[in-house]
């Protein structure tokens, strides 16, 4: 008998993509959904397929993992995100995996293809998308720096072939718009690490990034789709880095120790928060990733 899997979703506002995603992981041993209060029918959608629905403020991608990790039952955990799919191949394969035996597997990683503007991405920088989504509870837990969580086990990770299916931006407008917003969210964790803004960056990274993915990783093979994903990339890099100077310049006009008299510490707490509350605001700030974690580097 192999070892059961908790398959571990987490929504908001999700109800056009995770009847799909649920499906595709129907022959896991459960089904746990983690969904941040959805204001569209996500949450009943996930009830007719399970019962471990539960229900958490939005506390980041990274605790949200962890979060939801804790609740599953299984020894083995599947994340996936509400807009991905396992392929029947990949199913298939780990399967076999499990019924072959795997004790001294701590994880299991496997590529990520993205659907994009009609067509599957082969290509660039989005594709293989290696991702460790499939490993031991107790031995993996969620780390990185937001907004890039990233599995880390204790123990040997074996890459399998078969992919997710990711159906990822409905088009360029969403495309464009998560580049704006998660580019504000690593530009604030830089700044929260109190990493520095540098020319070299804002001026070599993002020409590096278009150069990378449409012509060291053959983007160009994708056609116009491949040539949209590397100019959009490289936008994202750009305003990552012009954020981060913006971080550093709103700290350092209000900072009552680099400027004149005036300038207190509770005029700065102020004006931060209410930028920051903007932000949210203008952006829909929400949880659930709807990119690629290497668009923004």
């Amino acid at each position: 008998m192999r070892d059961k899997i908790s398959a571990c979703i987490i929504t908001y506002n999700e109800e056009e993509n995770i009847r799909r995603c649920i499906e595709s992981v129907t022959w896991c041993d459960e089904v746990v959904v983690v969904d941040s209060f959805s204001k569209d029918r996500t949450r009943e959608i996930c009830l007719e397929y399970t019962d471990q629905v539960h229900q958490q403020e939005w506390g980041g991608y990274i605790a949200q993992r962890n979060y939801i990790r804790k609740l599953a039952s299984c020894p083995w955990v599947f994340f996936l995100d509400a807009d991905e799919e396992v392929s029947t191949a990949l199913r298939e394969e780990i399967e076999r995996e499990f019924e072959q035996g795997n004790e001294e597997i701590a994880g299991y990683e496997f590529p990520r293809q993205v659907y994009y503007l009609g067509k599957w991405i082969r290509f660039g920088e989005w594709y293989p998308d290696i991702k460790l989504r499939l490993f031991r509870k107790e031995r993996g837990r969620s780390c990185g720096v937001e907004p890039h969580d990233q599995v880390h086990v204790d123990g040997t990770v074996k890459r399998l072939r078969s992919p997710i299916l990711h159906y990822t931006y409905v088009g360029l407008f969403d495309h464009v718009n998560t580049m704006n917003r998660f580019s504000s969210i690593s530009a604030h964790a830089k700044h929260a690490q109190g990493l520095k803004f540098r020319w070299i960056d804002f001026i070599f990274r993002p020409p590096w990034r278009f150069f990378r993915g449409y012509i060291l990783r053959l983007g160009f093979l994708d056609g116009l789709r491949g040539l949209l994903i590397a100019v959009v990339s490289a936008y994202g890099v750009r305003m990552k880095y012009a954020k981060l100077w913006e971080e550093q310049w709103r700290h350092a006009e209000h900072d009552p120790d680099s400027g004149p008299a005036g300038r207190d510490s509770k005029d700065y707490t102020r004006t931060v928060e209410s930028y920051r509350q903007k932000v949210h605001q203008a952006e829909d700030w929400h949880p659930q990733p709807r990119w690629n974690d290497k668009e923004v580097l």
